[in-house]
């Protein structure tokens, strides 16, 4: 066939899905049964057309689909299914676990940047880590890291910054001081280090930082390609974004394994209990394998409890009738235990703070620091709603979208409602499989009371000090899609200390 034909049969098959998608795109349907599917090119144009807001166009979609699941298909790339349904949620995570384990082709994807750590891995790889590490979370180990790191840290550098900004009036993003706040924590916790981040010198830190978060970014945008073999190419070519993450991965690479070799050339004189000198106490483990765990548990520690934090504030800042009702909790419980502003709230006062925690839990209903999360599908499954799976099929589950499901929280889903997850008072949790922000069944998150009790810890102890004040608290801040949620541009605020502390104002 002649080249000229050639380029003309390529015209009309490109102007024929041209005005299909326009002439379809443009009619008012009456019920939408789930994401668009073309001839030949699947759900591609609308992926390419609303993949810069990925989130809220696929909570639209399953929001009108009636089992709030639907099925997708990118040439090139992949089929499978988004689902919003908690039992479908608790099918994947627990009653069928061992058919949905993460895949090749998640694993493939984020391998350059966190090699297999617990979050990249299946089978008995998964398992050894989990085993191991477990030994970490128990309530001494909890007691240990509210007292001795959580604490020590607010009293020393957190505090501190906030107070020399309320003096000279500066502005801070509080996006980075709370990931600064939980890298140290996270470090010492983990691996018995302290990189001062937050309030020190901390310029090896803060330089991982950056590269840290830029590698989560750009690892997470090889999703977001059309087809994978793009972001292969490109990182085959060493040339744009696959440049700038094999340059953040290795300065994130060389930060753990420093942390490895000393502690490696320190074994024999060290009686250390943290998460690294166990695996290290198993000669069979690498300083690759090694270097994987750190950066799996830094990813865990510091992105996930910062981000939430700082939806939690920006939220916090158009709604001062929740403020109210969260610093009069803490008026209660410094008012029994007769204790000031300042000293440090023990472990059984952090878990009596039942309406901060419901608070912060419905920030992270809201504005899940995983939005989402996939699996694999190992052999042929029909989910409980009907949904046919197909071997080899990637199944997404879209915590996001369950946070703003009429089926599972009502009308007011979109609303800010801590006192949702209240009854008579106490904090009342909610199922795993409505709530997945902490994963659920076999891989539910081992730090999850830890998570909780630092950003208590932290959120009561600004609030009682300082009035924050959201720069742009009318405009909701925009999602920077990384391995977790992040906030594009962070949140800038200033802070002003409390003219009338908390415990004087219930006793005047």
């Amino acid at each position: 066939m002649e080249p000229l034909s050639l380029q003309c049969l390529l015209f009309f098959f490109l102007m024929t899905l041209y005005l299909y998608y326009n002439f379809y795109s443009t009619q008012k349907k009456p019920i939408n049964t789930g994401f668009k599917i073309y001839p030949i090119v699947g759900t591609l144009p609308e992926f390419l057309r609303f993949r810069h807001r990925f989130l809220d166009w696929t909570t639209d979609v399953l929001s009108l689909c009636p089992t709030n699941t639907s099925v997708y298909y990118r040439p090139g790339s992949d089929q499978g299914l988004i689902t919003a349904n908690p039992l479908n949620v608790e099918h994947m995570l627990k009653t069928n676990f061992e058919n949905y384990p993460k895949g090749d082709q998640f694993i493939t994807v984020l391998e350059d940047f966190l090699g297999r750590g617990i979050f990249n891995s299946d089978g008995e790889l998964w398992k050894i880590q989990r085993k191991t590490a477990s030994y970490e979370f128990n309530t001494k180990s909890l007691a240990n890291f509210v007292m001795e790191n959580v604490m020590v840290e607010l009293g020393t550098r957190l505090v501190p910054v906030l107070e020399r900004a309320s003096k000279t009036k500066g502005v801070l993003d509080f996006q980075d001081i709370f990931e600064r706040f939980a890298f140290d924590n996270v470090c010492k916790l983990a691996f018995n280090v302290d990189p001062s981040c937050l309030g020190g010198d901390g310029s090896v830190g803060s330089e991982f930082m950056r590269s840290f978060a830029d590698a989560a970014t750009l690892s997470y945008e090889r999703f977001m390609h059309s087809f994978p073999f793009m972001w292969k190419t490109k990182r085959f070519l060493n040339f744009g974004s696959e440049r700038r993450l094999k340059a953040s991965i290795s300065t994130v690479h060389e930060f753990a394994e420093k942390i490895i070799r000393s502690r490696i050339s320190e074994k024999s004189n060290r009686n250390d209990a943290d998460l690294l000198s166990r695996f290290i106490a198993n000669d069979e483990n690498s300083a690759e394998f090694l270097r994987d765990i750190i950066i799996s548990f830094i990813l865990a520690g510091r992105d996930t409890t910062s981000s939430a934090l700082s939806w939690f504030f920006w939220l916090l800042s158009s709604r001062p009738d929740i403020e109210k009702k969260i610093l009069k909790e803490l008026e209660i419980i410094r008012l029994r235990s007769g204790k000031n502003i300042g000293d440090p709230y023990s472990l059984d006062e952090l878990r009596d703070m039942n309406y901060l925690h419901a608070a912060i839990s419905e920030t992270m209903r809201l504005y899940p620091p995983v939005p989402f999360d996939s699996k694999a599908c190992r052999h042929d499954d029909v989910l409980p709603d009907g949904t046919l799976v197909k071997k080899g099929w990637l199944v997404i589950y879209q915590a996001y979208a369950m946070g703003r499901m009429e089926s599972i929280w009502g009308e007011n889903c979109r609303e800010f409602s801590p006192g949702r997850w209240l009854e008579n008072g106490k904090f009342r949790p909610e199922s795993a499989f409505r709530f997945p922000v902490f994963h659920a069944g076999p891989r539910i998150c081992l730090g999850k009371d830890m998570a909780y009790m630092q950003m208590k810890s932290i959120a009561a102890s600004v609030i009682e000090r300082f009035e924050v004040d959201v720069l742009e608290k009318e405009k909701c801040p925009e999602h920077l899609l990384s391995l977790t949620l992040r906030m594009r541009g962070g949140l800038p605020v200033r802070v002003k200390e409390r003219c009338v502390r908390a415990h004087d104002r219930m006793t005047s």
